[in-house]
């Protein structure tokens, strides 16, 4: 099975990496602001681009602070269906290494490059907002394509 695999360094403390990526208002900071949901192991975090009702929902299956968050996709996509988002954090000298995975596609299909490439901008974003730019979550983010 394919994966979407990232490896970003920025300086930020680990805490504050696992905060940004493991729990709802952190997220809402990056990845898109409209966020409902909750933080802990086994809660569900539903997550929306524009649409009337959440595009994607995510189980929080794995939450290790301050080293590992996974969620699994419950609803959204086909593609993204009962795929994996992992980020793994950690040290390394002066900055904290985020391992991002999004991983467990069916086939590598043109979404999944989409979503390769969206993913990396968000990623960046995270980046920014740690280290005196800004991130842009959803609806700041550049659109990539006509799918957005």
């Amino acid at each position: 099975m394919p994966d979407i695999q990232h490896r970003v360094g920025m300086t930020a403390s680990i805490e504050e990496v696992f905060d940004a990526v493991g729990t709802r208002d952190g997220v809402a900071k990056w990845w898109t602001n409209d966020v409902e949901g909750g933080s802990d192991l086994g809660d569900r975090l539903a997550f929306s681009f524009g649409f009337p009702e959440p595009w994607v929902t995510m189980e929080i299956v794995d939450l290790v602070e301050p080293t590992l968050v996974r969620w699994r996709c419950v609803e959204g996509p086909d593609e993204w269906k009962d795929t994996t988002v992992t980020f793994e954090m950690k040290t390394n000298g002066e900055e904290t290494v985020l391992l991002f995975t999004h991983g467990g596609w069916r086939e590598q299909v043109e979404f999944m490059y989409h979503c390769s490439t969206k993913w990396g901008y968000f990623l960046l974003g995270l980046k920014a907002g740690f280290e005196g730019g800004k991130a842009t979550p959803f609806p700041d983010d550049a659109p990539m394509s006509s799918w957005g």
